[in-house]
């Protein structure tokens, strides 16, 4: 199983939804699954397992979430088959599902249940033929290199004022700036937010310079309590995060000091705390997806580890999918961004020439995270990518993630 989330983005850049993409088996190792096969488990929802399995919350707290469905699968029981609340569940169909009567009135169905539907993948000639699926509908996806958004938002504005409108395969800020100054649109789709800086500002703040001094500080192998404590000091966001996490640990414990609550949780736990707590501070000024897209990157890495013969390189590679969105949230060139932090030569190889033992993993997240399930099950025949542990090993990182802010 393959399973990732992709974000859908307002105008301001505030996540309002996400797609589950999914995939269960590798189509190179079962040819027929895009041949005569082509059929084998339609009826199955994989998102909707997905989302039983991990568990809404893990997904997402308060987000709805995209689940594809078919012309087969859209007539199972889909209320026994997951427990969360109805309304959080978009159910998205693409054009092989077509504007007749019996999909329709299962659509109408589902809707009186709670559910809410999206369409895909329909082109400017299909949509007077589907008008009796668009007057159900409450999303359509919409390709603005193929559809004039100007002719666009006059039609749906007059046909279906309710539907709301994404647009879809963003490749560039300049495109999703260009989108929405144009307005119609209520959200966005694509990478986009994740394209890396070619240009960027002279100076970084002075507070994400408190926040690299500090990670510098605790990336050196026996690294000095109480400078981290001096650095930890100036910045209060990092005070009260720190004083709250060792309250939780020694609850019966009164603190006196800074440096007295960094000697209690000692180089290693102080470690994976300052890690994580300043790749939040250092995304405050950035969408908050960015900071999602560090943190699982680094997380991911990490539990890819075993996967990529990299076990004792764990923490580094922990490190190397933090630092992968460096130039995005200090806005400044790759190689700019990596000379004021502290790192490996095989995190500056994988982040800066693209080659290596860790770019390898970096890669893979990439393509996992982008949803190109074609190019991991290419890597699973031709580099021998071991994939049973993939799955469980992203379901780890959401989990993690979501502890973090619970």
């Amino acid at each position: 199983m393959l399973a990732v989330l992709v974000p859908l983005f307002d105008e301001n850049m505030a996540v309002k939804s996400y797609s589950l993409v999914a995939r269960k088996k590798n189509i190179f190792f079962n040819p027929l699954l895009s041949t005569t096969g082509i059929n084998d488990s339609i009826g199955q929802i994989d998102g909707l397992e997905i989302i039983d399995n991990v568990g809404m919350k893990t997904l997402s707290s308060d987000k709805e979430i995209f689940v594809s469905v078919n012309s087969i699968s859209i007539f199972t029981e889909i209320s026994e088959r997951c427990r969360a609340p109805h309304d959080r569940i978009v159910l998205l169909m693409d054009n092989t599902l077509l504007p007749e009567p019996i999909y329709v009135n299962r659509i109408k169905d589902l809707k009186t249940e709670g559910y809410k539907f999206a369409i895909c993948k329909l082109k400017v000639s299909d949509f007077e033929h589907y008008r009796p699926v668009l007057g159900l509908i409450d999303y359509i996806f919409l390709d603005y290199t193929k559809i004039d958004i100007s002719k666009a938002k006059v039609y749906f504005s007059k046909c279906y004022p309710n539907i709301k409108l994404i647009a879809e395969n963003i490749q560039t800020m300049d495109a999703f700036e260009m989108l929405k100054s144009h307005g119609g649109y209520q959200f966005y789709e694509g990478p986009f937010y994740r394209i890396p800086i070619t240009k960027g500002e002279t100076e970084v703040a002075p507070l994400k310079i408190n926040y690299i001094s500090l990670l510098n500080i605790v990336n050196d192998p026996d690294f000095d309590l109480t400078k981290a404590a001096d650095v930890i000091s100036r910045d209060t966001a990092l005070v009260i995060s720190l004083l709250e996490i060792v309250n939780r640990m020694s609850r019966n414990s009164k603190i006196t000091s800074i440096r007295h609550a960094t000697a209690m949780l000692g180089q290693k736990e102080l470690k994976k705390w300052i890690t994580t707590a300043v790749a939040k501070e250092l995304c405050f000024d950035k969408p908050n997806e960015i900071t999602r897209l560090s943190l699982l990157r680094a997380k991911f890495s990490e539990n890819l580890a075993p996967t990529f013969n990299l076990t004792m390189k764990s923490e580094e590679l922990f490190l190397m999918g933090l630092f992968s969105v460096l130039d995005i949230i200090l806005s400044k060139p790759m190689s700019e961004a990596l000379q004021l932090v502290s790192v490996s030569k095989e995190i500056s190889d994988a982040l800066l020439e693209q080659k290596g033992d860790f770019y390898k993993v970096l890669y893979f997240v990439k393509m996992y995270e982008a949803g190109d399930f074609n190019e991991l099950n290419r890597l699973e025949i031709v580099d021998k990518t071991d994939m049973s542990g993939i799955y469980d090993a992203y379901k780890e990182s959401l989990k993690w993630y979501r502890d973090l802010f619970c």
